[in-house]
């Protein structure tokens, strides 16, 4: 009998976690083996931990988790991150993609998804559940991107957390940077996207099924 896939589940709501790890743990191949609330926390313990695929939430408190993917896919690079996320927008996939993701559910997915989406995963294979696949490969088609993909992985970053209302120092603090830089990458952002002002930020962000309203 092979060996279970090893799961650490990354959310910030423990009722979550447990209904996750209830879920998973009859299927007799999959077993939670690690549960972290915070980015931070996770990026602590997977050295030791001993996991095949980590199950990650973007919209935590901390870092987040597009911080959280970046660090632990830099750190190893053979981690295999499945993000499970509320976004059903094609930005937050196609970032956590391209920050070294090897998959992507909605959280409004069957269980069934969530359960075959680990074992893909934990198989070496890439995810994408269908009807995302689908909308990103019509707006690759018709070239009908929104100008917030113009924004690069860390101004996306800075973009969401002041959408969400954090000040320029909060977000420094968050990720580690100056406020000075997170200034430039307000800048850069305001241009890029049109916008005058934090209100302005939070709106396009609205529009555009990053947060909720």
């Amino acid at each position: 009998m092979n060996a279970p896939t090893r799961v650490m589940l990354v959310d910030d709501h423990a009722v979550v976690r447990m209904g996750f790890r209830l879920l998973l743990e009859t299927t007799g191949d999959i077993r939670v083996v690690a549960e972290c609330a915070r980015g931070e926390e996770a990026l602590q313990r997977y050295a030791n931990a001993e996991v095949d695929v980590v199950v990650l939430d973007l919209a935590m408190e901390g870092m987040g988790g597009l911080e959280t993917l970046s660090r632990l896919v830099a750190k190893w690079p053979t981690a295999r991150v499945l993000v499970l996320s509320a976004h059903e927008d094609t930005s937050h996939p196609r970032r956590a993609l391209a920050a070294g993701a090897r998959g992507y559910l909605t959280k409004r997915s069957a269980a069934e998804a969530l359960i075959e989406a680990i074992r893909q995963v934990a198989a070496g294979k890439i995810y994408l559940e269908p009807d995302l696949a689908g909308e990103i490969a019509i707006e690759q088609v018709g070239n009908r991107g929104s100008p917030v993909e113009r924004l690069s992985a860390r101004e996306f970053e800075v973009f969401i957390m002041l959408a969400r209302g954090k000040s320029v120092n909060e977000v420094a603090e968050l990720l580690f940077l100056s406020p000075r830089t997170v200034g430039t990458h307000l800048y850069n952002i305001k241009q890029k996207l049109g916008a005058a002002n934090a209100a302005e930020l939070t709106l396009i962000a609205i529009r555009n099924g990053l947060i909720a309203p």
